[in-house]
């Protein structure tokens, strides 16, 4: 009984003992616990604050941009004493930024819509930014593209109707005279060097103010805004922007101010068609006739109509398309009013190259040298020589200089 009694308080204190620890052990988790939680928190705080911070940067640097523009306009203010209309200008690369289905749909009233937009957006950048103290502005917008390219991929893709697609525009271009709108041609590559130019030029006018620019590809216009940025120009410079996010790599590598014009534009570029063209500088498809005109060898095609041998090549229905069975016809089969179908003999080919060659070049015939050169399927030189009786009465359809050369033995006839 005596060592019962004195085990007693040894247990107890025991049991007190791993209590407390058990209570202590508790309560460091519980603590662990809210500190952990309590630095998740601060981490997305953090994570917050480093948001701002980049934005507010960026902001900071595009406002240091537009700044070294202003200080550099200071200088011309004695223009806007004598012309209370500076400008405001709008380009956009309709290859690049294409108008939203629901837009596009409603033609004409679609376009003035979509004009209408643009314009109330840039109007509240601007109330943003005060240009309102420069007093009244002039406002111009000009949108250029490849119009047969881009309408192929709208009608491939059931975006919209022909008709609707041709409204549209219209409607676009109609809604001001200020506004254009500008088929560069069948390239890629045409459109851009119309807007570097574009740019080049007009941000360089002391009367404007801003440009607007739709269209941005890090590849294409990146030495352009670094030159501009050296010459403390690149301030008058803002991105309209489609209102879903870039990829990295198209992400801007300068300080731009940026507008977002959410819904306006499709999100997604168009599938364009993979359609086969003769290039208009190609040797490959080229032969010499016995009258020593460029005629080409027929290449491979799918079927297609057959010509009626019943009638000449001129009053089939539709004719043949010379550009495209002789060069290449930059209006595409969905639009050009002559037919890209029918399957030619070499015969006709060169029937057709021949009557090609008896209408003028409009390059030539608008005083601007041709591109194509000696592989134009169109006449250079009037086939009836510099006695033309029709020049000598002044209807003659060769009316470009130099298209009634004095024959020599070696000059050629093209």
């Amino acid at each position: 009984m005596a060592a019962h009694h004195v085990g007693d308080p040894t247990q107890q204190l025991w049991d007190e003992t791993l209590s407390r620890l058990v209570h202590l052990s508790s309560s460091m988790l519980k603590r662990n616990a809210d500190l952990e939680q309590r630095v998740a928190e601060l981490e997305v705080e953090l994570h917050v604050w480093k948001q701002a911070h980049s934005v507010a940067l960026e902001a900071s640097e595009a406002h240091n941009v537009q700044i070294a523009a202003l200080n550099r306009q200071i200088s011309g203010l004695d223009y806007f004493k004598s012309n209370q209309n500076p400008l405001i200008l709008c380009v956009i690369n309709g290859d690049e930024l294409v108008f939203n289905r629901d837009l596009l749909s409603q033609g004409f009233q679609g376009g003035r819509l979509a004009a209408q937009e643009i314009t109330k957006a840039i109007a509240e950048h601007l109330t943003k930014e005060e240009v309102q103290v420069y007093g009244r502005l002039s406002f111009w917008i000009t949108l250029y593209f490849n119009k047969a390219d881009l309408l192929e991929a709208v009608l491939s893709n059931g975006v919209c109707t022909h008709e609707h697609f041709e409204a549209f525009y219209a409607g676009f271009s109609q809604s001001s005279a200020r506004f254009s709108v500008v088929d560069a041609g069948y390239s890629k590559d045409s459109v851009e060097a119309k807007i570097k130019e574009y740019l080049q030029t007009y941000t360089r006018f002391p009367q404007t103010i801003r440009v607007f620019f739709g269209g941005y590809d890090p590849s294409v216009y990146t030495t352009l805004f670094n030159t501009l940025e050296q010459d403390h120009l690149l301030g008058k410079i803002a991105l309209l922007c489609s209102g879903h996010e870039a990829s990295p790599i198209d992400q801007p590598q300068h300080p731009f101010s940026r507008l977002r014009l959410d819904g306006l534009f499709m999100a997604e570029r168009l599938p364009r068609g993979s359609r086969t063209k003769l290039s208009p500088l190609s040797t490959n498809h080229f032969g010499v006739s016995n009258g020593g005109l460029i005629s080409p060898t027929s290449p491979e095609r799918i079927a297609g109509r057959v010509i009626d041998p019943t009638l000449p090549l001129h009053k089939q229905n539709p004719p043949p398309c010379n550009e495209h069975y002789l060069m290449s016809c930059s209006k595409g089969g969905g639009i050009c009013k002559y037919s890209h179908d029918y399957i030619l003999t070499g015969e006709q080919l060169n029937q057709l190259a021949n009557n090609a060659k008896k209408a003028p070049c409009n390059w030539l015939k608008n005083g601007v040298p041709c591109p194509y050169g000696d592989k134009c399927c169109w006449g250079h030189v009037c086939p009836n020589g510099p006695k033309c009786f029709h020049l000598s009465k002044g209807k003659c359809w060769f009316k470009g200089e130099a298209m009634h050369p004095e024959l020599t033995p070696s000059t050629p006839v093209s």
